[in-house]
């Protein structure tokens, strides 16, 4: 039977989104159908809106979402109905080379619902990173539910789906700040805030903040940054290293992902220094840098990939450090809306709006 929703569908490149009667087809095996609580929207269903994704059009947008298990196909075995899960991209096959070697977070397969969700007249939906969270309900694979304590408020482990543990995990699973290290964050987006408040968590001395907007550099200061660098005003390099005692930061996360500030992120490094880039590039980016200054500076450049998240391990663990009071994880909420609300807010977001997350209550 096809559960007959309001979801929020992009039909080609660049159209608006628009609230439509959306129909979802019961679970089949390895299937679980959720019936959504909130999704927060993110730069990423902007993107899809605008260029398009790994699928093609119509699009159902939204994946920072969580729900309730409504029912599910045959062979699950993680979830049952009328559990809370938080709904992810990131799944593991358990088979591939990187899976075998134990490294889970680095695995590129994705599973998702092989039976697919439609507009009335049989045309089939693209959900956004095989989710499609701004939709009443929603139909994913098993492997994208992480069951959670019902303790913890759906608009808060909605949080968890992208863009907050892209930037923690860009921190301090890819950059590896630790107690007593130094980090600075090129760009506060959402991203960047979340690796300042990631690097707090992970007790790193001192965490610099830069970016253009004296906005965001306020946010940041909110969720942990010891020093800031307006860098409308200020060269980023050097107002780095003036408040890191003229060696730089052990760790530099690039959250904006431009050939500027990837340059920047390099030079602004200590000697053996970590680089991690945290945002996609645009495709035709590039950089160049003397293999001089490379080897010269020791260290690695990395590229985090959602910030090497493994949602069955960081999902839980970030909601315990939230429950802890360790990471305020509401600090990163904004404005609550309605599905209807979805393109002001995508238009908010297109033209720089605000960094914190609109979150969608169903």
């Amino acid at each position: 039977m096809a559960h007959q929703v309001r979801a929020v569908v992009v039909r080609e490149q660049g159209a608006p989104a628009s609230v439509e009667t959306v129909l979802v087809p019961d679970p089949g095996p390895g299937e679980v159908l959720v019936r959504v609580s909130s999704c927060g929207v993110c730069r990423t269903d902007l993107d899809h809106r605008e260029v398009g994704g790994d699928a093609p059009f119509p699009v159902l947008l939204g994946h920072e979402a969580a729900g309730v298990v409504e029912a599910v196909g045959a062979g699950v075995t993680r979830v049952a109905p009328d559990d809370f899960v938080a709904l992810n991209w990131r799944t593991a096959c358990g088979s591939c080379r990187s899976c075998r070697r134990g490294r889970l977070w680095g695995c590129r397969a994705v599973r998702r619902a092989d039976r697919p969700m439609t507009l009335p007249d049989g045309t089939p939906l693209s959900p956004v990173l095989g989710v499609g969270g701004f939709a009443e309900k929603t139909l994913v694979a098993e492997a994208q539910c992480v069951r959670i304590d019902p303790v913890v408020s759906p608009v808060v482990a909605g949080l968890l789906g992208c863009g907050v543990m892209a930037g923690f995990g860009a921190a301090v699973h890819t950059g590896g700040v630790g107690r007593g290290d130094s980090i600075a964050v090129i760009g506060c987006d959402g991203v960047g805030l979340a690796a300042v408040a990631g690097a707090r968590v992970a007790g790193a001395r001192r965490i610099v903040a830069v970016d253009a907007d004296g906005r965001r550099l306020d946010l940041a200061e909110r969720f942990g940054a010891t020093g800031t660098v307006d860098s409308s005003r200020i060269d980023a390099v050097d107002g780095i290293r003036s408040l890191t005692g003229g060696l730089g930061a052990d760790v530099v996360v690039d959250a904006v992902g431009t050939a500027r500030t990837y340059r920047q992120a390099c030079y602004a490094r200590d000697l053996n220094g970590v680089v991690v880039l945290a945002a996609a590039p645009a495709p035709e980016a590039t950089v160049e840098l003397p293999l001089g200054d490379v080897f010269g500076r020791g260290g690695s450049l990395r590229a985090s990939w959602h910030g090497d998240f493994l949602p069955s391990r960081d999902v839980p663990a970030l909601l315990d450090l939230y429950l802890q009071g360790r990471f305020d994880l509401r600090a990163f909420l904004g404005e609550k809306i309605a599905l209807d609300d979805v393109e002001t807010a995508l238009g908010r977001m297109r033209f720089g709006g605000d960094v914190l997350r609109p979150v969608v209550l169903m």
